[in-house]
């Protein structure tokens, strides 16, 4: 049970890193994702330290969830629709499959074109 609490810690290290890079790179803007990352990594970091007795990497991440709950409750109530939005937004950007006939008149395999390029 040890090892999968070490892996919890290791995980939450992983994508807490991960979503800092990707902000501090520009790769994605700070929003729901980046706040979601942050407050379930700084669960794990929570889980981690308490078993381990690190309590100021404990105390720490405490503050690091409060602050993402915190902003990903102002933005609800900023933007209610804020979730749907990204996920329409997010499959609207997916490929579309678009079929060619050939000239015996049947569908050829299809291509995908993204709508963002065309």
């Amino acid at each position: 049970m040890e090892a999968l609490w070490e892996i919890v810690g290791w995980a939450g290290a992983a994508a807490m890193l991960s979503a800092f890079m990707a902000v501090s790179m520009g790769w994605i803007k700070t929003g729901i994702g980046f706040q979601t990352v942050n407050l379930f990594g700084s669960c794990a970091f929570i889980i981690n330290g308490t078993l381990h007795g690190a309590w100021p990497s404990v105390a720490t991440n405490v503050a690091w969830f409060l602050i993402s709950a915190i902003a990903l409750l102002r933005m609800r109530i900023k933007h209610p629709t804020a979730a749907i939005d990204a996920q329409v937004a997010e499959i609207s950007d997916a490929p579309i499959e678009i079929g060619i006939a050939n000239p015996h008149g049947t569908p050829s395999a299809p291509r995908f074109e993204s709508p963002v390029c065309n």
